[in-house]
């Protein structure tokens, strides 16, 4: 980014209500976006949110899941997050042999927690 000031166009929100026992564990997750190509709050088990600090050179991040979250929606997520990481990355440094290596690792990740039928070949 340029050291001139970038006119801001639009503001958009997203929103995440997290619903908490008495324990304080959630029990359900619910989110919306101004951007949205739905309306109203759609349910949620699992979330990730991850934010870096400019200032201070550190990432910070949520992790909440639901009780009702089980451990195979956990595996898929987690697969689905790594992979995911992998094209992100890919498009923000255009490095695409560290992003190969982030997909491997996330397809490895797969099979050790079985998220592939048997017949899935790599």
């Amino acid at each position: 980014m340029s050291e001139a000031k970038k006119e801001v166009v639009k503001t958009s929100q997203i929103r995440i209500d997290v619903h908490l026992d008495k324990e304080n564990l959630p029990i359900n997750l619910e989110w919306d976006a101004d951007d949205a190509d739905f309306a109203g709050k759609e349910q949620a088990k699992g979330m990730m949110l991850s934010i870096f600090d400019g200032l201070q050179q550190n990432a910070l991040r949520i992790d909440l899941w639901t009780q009702d979250m089980n451990v195979e929606e956990m595996n898929l997520f987690m697969f689905q997050t790594l992979a995911t990481m992998a094209d992100t990355f890919e498009r923000a440094t255009n490095n695409k042999e560290v992003a190969e290596e982030m997909r491997e690792f996330a397809h490895q990740f797969g099979h050790k927690v079985k998220v592939f039928g048997d017949d899935h070949k790599h």
